[in-house]
């Protein structure tokens, strides 16, 4: 099929944040996905079983908003956990979901959720003007039935619209924002915090 150049600058800006967070050490093996919305409501993702850190133009797929392929290529099997937050919140343009190591940490030390408050570094999160804040980060139980986990995230952002993130059990984190690389922010902070919390609860991360 014949890609739009909106196509071609989200596909590179994906490239692109794989190799940083790889860099970081967010995607081992085949893990994690990451998408952006086009300017016609049609989504960039990455498709399923490739390296994110060694990305190519090809590696980058085109969906709908329903999830649907349109270029005949596979997605990732929680394509939909992305196409929800993209129909939830119309002001987001990118979605990120890296398998990192503090984010599974933190899935194994806190049940529920994770709170961040009165760090500097919470200045990095969209809105957010003063150290005097506080975040909730929502931590679901893993389930290979996308659509059922999915429908718990659904749930919980119902009643808790001002969120930046969430993480599922054992498994990684998705955070989302405004672009690709406002999107790369947030993830690069919240890991940080979340490597403070580690920390103070005495787990050696080295």
């Amino acid at each position: 099929m014949k890609y739009s150049e909106a196509f071609f600058i989200a596909a590179q800006q994906l490239i692109d944040a794989g190799r940083f967070i790889d860099s970081k050490g967010w995607v081992p093996a085949t893990s994690g996905n990451f998408s952006a919305r086009l300017p016609d409501g049609t989504i960039a993702i990455t498709v399923s079983g490739k390296h994110k850190g060694q990305l190519q133009l090809d590696d980058i797929m085109l969906i709908d908003a329903a999830a649907n392929p349109l270029d005949g290529k596979k997605p990732s099997a929680e394509t939909v956990l992305h196409t929800s937050l993209y129909k939830r919140f119309p002001d987001i343009q990118s979605i990120l979901h890296p398998h990192s190591l503090n984010a599974t940490l933190i899935s194994r030390l806190f049940k529920n959720e994770i709170v961040l408050e009165n760090y500097e570094l919470l200045k990095a999160l969209r809105g957010i003007t003063t150290h005097e804040s506080r975040i909730v980060v929502p931590i679901f139980a893993n389930d290979q039935n996308i659509p059922r986990l999915a429908e718990l995230v659904e749930q919980y952002l119902d009643s808790n619209a001002a969120c930046y993130a969430y993480i599922i059990h054992g498994h990684g984190l998705y955070t989302w924002g405004s672009s690709v690389q406002e999107t790369l922010r947030h993830l690069e902070a919240l890991d940080f915090l979340f490597d403070c919390e580690i920390r103070l609860h005495g787990v050696n991360n080295k």
